[in-house]
């Protein structure tokens, strides 16, 4: 079995002593009535590849990247550099920037738009994890994929982030977590995909995954079932609704596209669309997987997004605060949720299958976009363990098949239950550093789920 470790005690840099002082050294720099705010992201992740149930790749990672904002009036300029953890070398780095920035500001044009919090606070976050060290990890993965085709990505370790601003704000997020998925496949090149993602590893919750996984692969050797296009009475599991509800948080939630009618919850935002009383989603902060602060220095709280049904309130950032005449309230740059959580509901997991009767068990969806944005219409096709259910039953494999179905109609008309039990998804995306976010989200069962080819 693994032997558990906690990665800030691997870590070679104390980046936030690191942090803090050079936020410290960017005050004293300051000139006339300058303002600079600093963000800092970095991490200490470990990263294996498994093929066939064996480690194909391994590595680790220990990066940080500071990006300098200067603001003199309403001119502003950034500049971001990487980070090496030796203080006298970053001080150099940075000092240079600032004089590289100065220079720029002299020609920049006044940005209309431009609003960032000038108050004092202080928040922090630092939370330890219990992770697998590295080389258990691959003992373990090796005793419980015995026998199967097993493929996956483990990413593990710290992720830190943090905010200063010569005005007196500092924010610093610091905390372990791990993030595990992993298909197996049969011979048909069918599979059935699962993920481990938390703070607390447990050999023996990964040995179950496995198992309950594995317990699925001989359906899948049956033949699959072929449909005709049509409605389908259905389950979509909380990795499937992610799918949905990610792609619909891209714009749904953004107070600018609202405000320029872009956004694809546009019905929902005017009142003319309401979905079931039952669907309450928010921005969740108390999830403790996103930094409580933002790059303009606004400190960031719970958002409820939709309440008993009925939109509440947008993701309104900084820029579109100044632009369109509203109240920021801490949203990223983007407006889209970075915790979004949807309350549960009163199926208990075990009673899915019974309760769906005879329909289609989805598990995940892939390549999902829009195919009518103003009705929050989304097309895409099913994937990975996606069952053909009778009586209570799965009884075969479904061939992909491409869905085409309104988010307003399956949280709407549609929505026959919620899942008792909300999932935790954090984000997986490793596209140039560990991501932070994630989703928690319930599973739904739908009276009908629209199958088109």
């Amino acid at each position: 079995m693994s032997q558990f470790i906690s990665s800030r005690t691997a870590t070679s840099v104390d980046w936030q002593r690191h942090f803090t002082a050079l936020a410290d050294a960017i005050g004293r720099l300051q000139q006339g009535g300058e303002t600079t705010l600093s963000s800092f992201a970095g991490e200490q992740s470990d990263f294996i590849r498994f093929n066939s149930g064996k480690v194909r790749q391994t590595g680790s990672v220990s990066q940080g990247k500071l990006t300098l904002r200067l603001i003199d009036g309403a001119r502003q300029a950034y500049s971001t550099l990487t980070v090496c953890g030796d203080l006298q070398q970053d001080l150099d780095e940075v000092s240079a920037a600032l004089v590289t920035l100065r220079e720029g500001l002299r020609d920049a044009a006044d940005d209309p738009h431009l609003l960032f919090d000038t108050s004092k606070w202080e928040r922090t976050t630092q939370r330890s994890g219990k992770l697998p060290d590295p080389d258990g990890l691959a003992s373990v993965v090796a005793q419980c994929a015995q026998g199967l085709d097993f493929v996956g990505f483990y990413a593990g370790g710290t992720i830190v982030r943090g905010f200063a601003s010569t005005s007196g704000s500092r924010g610093w997020y610091e905390v372990d977590n791990f993030n595990f998925s992993w298909s197996l496949y049969d011979p048909s090149g069918r599979a059935i995909k699962t993920t481990y993602a938390g703070d607390d590893w447990s050999d023996a919750v990964f040995a179950r995954k496995v198992e309950q996984a594995a317990n699925r692969l001989a359906v899948l050797a049956r033949a699959p079932r072929t449909l005709a296009p049509g409605r389908y009475r259905s389950y979509l599991a909380p990795a499937a609704l992610s799918e949905l509800l990610g792609v619909t948080a891209w714009n749904g939630f953004s107070a600018r596209a609202q405000a320029s009618s872009r956004s694809e919850l546009y019905k929902l935002h005017v009142g003319e669309v309401v979905v079931d009383p039952r669907v309450t989603i928010s921005e969740d902060l108390s999830l403790g997987i996103t930094p409580g602060f933002n790059d303009d220095g606004y400190l960031r709280d719970s958002v409820p997004l939709i309440q008993a049904g009925r939109s509440a309130e947008r993701l309104t950032n900084a820029r579109s605060a100044r632009e369109y005449g509203l109240t920021p309230n801490g949203a990223l740059t983007g407006e889209s949720p970075a915790a979004l959580s949807m309350q549960a509901g009163d199926l208990p997991e075990e009673d899915v299958l019974a309760k769906l009767g005879t329909g289609l068990y989805i598990g995940n969806l892939w390549y999902v976009n829009f195919s009518d944005r103003m009705n929050c219409r989304l097309t895409g096709m099913t994937r990975f363990a996606t069952f053909w259910v009778e009586n209570g039953e799965i009884v075969a494999p479904l061939e992909a098949m491409r869905f085409d179905d309104s988010l307003y109609r399956l949280l709407g008309s549609e929505l026959e239950q919620l899942g008792a039990q909300a999932e935790l998804l954090l984000s997986d995306s490793t596209w140039g550093e560990r991501a932070t976010g994630g989703m928690q989200l319930p599973g739904i069962l739908v009276r009908s789920f629209e199958l088109t080819l």
